[in-house]
């Protein structure tokens, strides 16, 4: 290699000037002014010594050529001999390119600045504020429900990182969410993988972290690295929840984030909801509804009085909540057996509106004995299953029903997807058929005979975008309705959607359980930030193992017709060894937001349950 001439010197280090920015340029141009100016003074008081002692010698000369320099025009005005004339014209037609350049590099400056500001870049000084890492569809549902449970507290903080522009995810937020009332949401532009970005959120001081799957391929291999640089980093460390969109990747989540870390399976949630609304309709609408801050919610609550006291007792113990199980040694139990004895230790899991309302009932309700009936339920037999379209997560799906269903029942795929009912083998109760059928098209539906089936599940087709997926759930949907009533058939019908905003469209097609599967997970995740203890309640109420949400006949309970206190259906279901914490009302099952559903109803509230209506219970199945 050659050793640098004094030119490649030369350039190199201005280059190196020019490069630290708008300042620096700004330096250049003044520099060149400087020797514009000392050079044409130089000229006048050499060449026109005359007009030089006009302007009262070198200060004076100096003087008219900044001013010519810096205001060009000024050069029409001159007199005198023609030197002084041209070398003022000189300064004058270097300063026009000077100012123009000065007025280019101020624009510039300017514009990556204000750029800077629209970014976000300072650092945020809340306290017990809630951090959003990542940005998808879901961050409105958590944004919406987080304002919603922090209603009535003052001070209240979400700060949002995302790789977007800081006033398009303002835009964004107030047009899904409006509103905030007291809540204050702070958004930053910066990559949540980033330390330095990551410092803006101010985590020492945060409550609670949320971590977000974008949108796109390969969305838990963001979420991953998040953890990671959340773990690496100094400082502290507040809880933090995550959302992993495939199962399989759930253990490198976990090693990644530490155990601190809660994590919610997106796929496995979303899959178990699907099958659990396919076999009992409305169960959808009961785990929306406990999700939700604007209802009743879940908590855990210590109740010392109550040590002692069996479980089946404490059922009626409170007027305003309803018990739905114990914690005991960091371990959840959902309706436990009747005779579990409470523990001074034991924290007592119930049903509420608000933590304020939870409260001891000043004597127990009285059940109706002679309201209460005892009708065995039905022990379902082999039944027949059909599932249109397909995606990834039909495998977890069909999985899940086995676990349900009963032996030499049959589950059928009408796909056209290639990857129809793959990787399904080693099912103990059930046998899957696949059957090639474009969904959307009415004669290919109708060739499936579909009267034999007593379940329908529409899936999400995958190979399509979210909207576009929707449309054609949307279509099939409308399509089973009109088989449904020009056929006379009945069947249970389920359906998965993207979009919150397509399920008042959907409903025009009575379907009997609409899942929005990114809104519950969404609402989960929200709930978990809350209080992260409640990932166990809500991982029991999701698993097929142990007690789970039943909507059944009110007539195997009370008398149809008969008015009776919610204290009698309780006492009724306790009978059972079961444990009630709602009803749903046929004749409101098209009303939304709650479709029927009231749980937690006043123990001493008189209701009239006719033969379509049904019990909320958490039941073994």
């Amino acid at each position: 290699m050659s050793k640098a001439t004094f030119r490649e010197r030369s350039r190199y280090w201005f280059d190196n000037t020019m490069s630290r920015g708008t300042a620096a340029l700004i330096g250049w141009l003044a520099v060149i002014s400087v020797a514009l100016i000392v050079v044409v003074s130089g000229l006048v008081l050499w060449l026109t010594p005359v007009e030089a002692d006009k302007h009262h010698g070198v200060t004076g000369v100096v003087w008219a050529t900044l001013m010519r320099t810096l205001s060009p025009g000024k050069v029409a005005s001159d007199t005198g001999s023609a030197p002084f004339v041209a070398l003022m014209f000189v300064a004058s037609l270097g300063g026009l390119f000077i100012v123009s350049a000065l007025v280019g590099v101020l624009a510039n400056g300017f514009k990556e600045r204000f750029e800077q500001l629209r970014k976000g870049r300072s650092r945020i000084i809340e306290r017990g504020h809630i951090v959003v890492l990542g940005w998808s569809d879901q961050v409105f549902t958590i944004v919406r429900e987080l304002v919603e449970a922090h209603a009535s507290r003052r001070g209240s903080t979400i700060a949002i990182l995302a790789d977007l522009d800081k006033v398009a995810m303002e835009d964004a937020l107030r047009t899904h969410v409006g509103d905030t009332g007291r809540t204050k949401v702070v958004c930053r532009t910066g990559r949540p993988v980033e330390p330095a970005d990551l410092d803006l959120m101010n985590l020492d001081a945060a409550g609670s972290v949320v971590v977000l799957s974008p949108q796109g391929e390969d969305p838990d291999a963001h979420v991953i690295k998040t953890l990671l640089a959340l773990d690496k980093r100094a400082g502290g460390h507040p809880p933090v929840v995550a959302a992993i969109a495939s199962t399989g990747n759930m253990a490198a989540a976990r090693l990644a984030g530490g155990p601190a870390v809660h994590l919610v399976d997106s796929d496995d949630t979303a899959s178990r909801l699907i099958v659990q609304s396919s076999r009992q309709s409305g169960t959808s609408v009961v785990c929306m509804d406990l999700l939700d801050f604007s209802g009743d919610e879940i908590y855990l609550r210590s109740d010392p009085s109550l040590a002692g006291t069996e479980y089946g007792r404490a059922l009626s113990a409170y007027q305003t909540a309803t018990v739905i199980g114990l914690r005991r040694a960091g371990r959840v139990m959902l309706n436990p057996p009747m005779d579990t004895v409470i523990a001074a230790e034991d924290e007592i899991i119930v049903i509420a509106p608000d933590d304020s309302m939870i409260h001891l009932a000043d004597g127990m309700p009285k059940a109706q004995e002679d309201a209460i009936v005892m009708v065995e339920h039905d022990r379902p037999g082999p039944e027949r299953t059909l599932v249109l379209n397909w995606n990834g997560r039909g495998r977890q799906i069909i999985r899940c029903l086995d676990g349900y269903a009963a032996p030499g029942s049959v589950i059928d795929v009408a796909s056209d997807h290639p990857d129809a009912a793959t990787g399904v083998e080693g099912l103990v109760n059930l046998t899957v058929n696949v059957k090639d059928c474009e969904t959307t098209d009415r004669y290919a539906l109708e060739s499936l005979g579909l009267g034999v089936y007593q379940h329908v599940i529409v899936l999400s087709d995958d190979r399509y975008d979210a909207a576009h997926a929707d449309t054609r759930t949307l279509m099939t949907l409308l399509q089973l309705r009109d088989m449904q009533s020009t056929l006379g058939e009945r069947y249970s019908i389920v359906s998965e959607m993207h979009d919150e905003n397509n399920r008042a469209l959907a409903e025009v097609t009575r379907a009997d359980d609409i899942v929005i599967s990114d809104t519950v997970i969404g609402l989960l995740l929200a709930q978990l930030t809350e209080n992260q203890h409640l990932a166990e309640v809500f991982g029991h109420l999701f698993d097929s193992r142990g007690s789970e949400i039943y909507p059944r006949p009110a007539n195997r309970y009370v008398r149809a017709g008969a008015p009776v206190s919610f204290a009698t259906v309780i006492e009724a279901a306790r009978r059972r060894g079961e444990t009630a914490i709602g009803y749903r009302l046929a004749d409101q099952v098209s009303e939304a937001p709650h479709f029927g559903v009231v749980l937690n109803p006043d123990k001493s509230r008189l209701v009239r349950l006719g033969p379509d209506d049904c019990v909320i219970v958490l039941a073994e199945h």
